[in-house]
């Protein structure tokens, strides 16, 4: 029980929003605020979203379980101050940094070559 209040005090002051295509714009537009290209993240089949500007906590559900792997556990994600490089830290700080390019969403990729 002490987990459910504890996520219900995280969750105070959020703006949530519900259903697929809203909480795909509400995601896309919170990652671009952060600094993260839209791809970062997988956005499909979400249904709720929500996040507290306040203390930076996110949260997106998804219809189905979908694992998304990252470079290890523990792992710190963050952008270059130019934005063209996603590094990944681990604890002890070893890391990794690919181009940013790396994360565009397939859809975005797509409306670009047609333009």
């Amino acid at each position: 029980m002490g987990s459910l209040v504890n996520a219900n005090e995280e969750r105070r002051g959020a703006e949530i929003i519900y259903g697929a295509e809203e909480c795909c714009r509400h995601s896309v537009k919170m990652l671009e605020e952060l600094g993260f290209p839209k791809g970062v993240l997988p956005l499909k089949n979400l249904q709720e979203c929500g996040w507290v500007q306040q203390t930076g906590f996110v949260w997106m559900k998804q219809k189905v379980p979908y694992e998304h792997f990252f470079a290890g556990t523990k792992t710190r994600c963050g952008t270059t101050p130019s934005g063209e490089k996603i590094y990944f830290k681990s604890a002890v700080g070893i890391g990794r940094s690919f181009p940013s390019s790396a994360f565009v969403d397939e859809e975005q990729t797509e409306g670009e070559a047609d333009a």
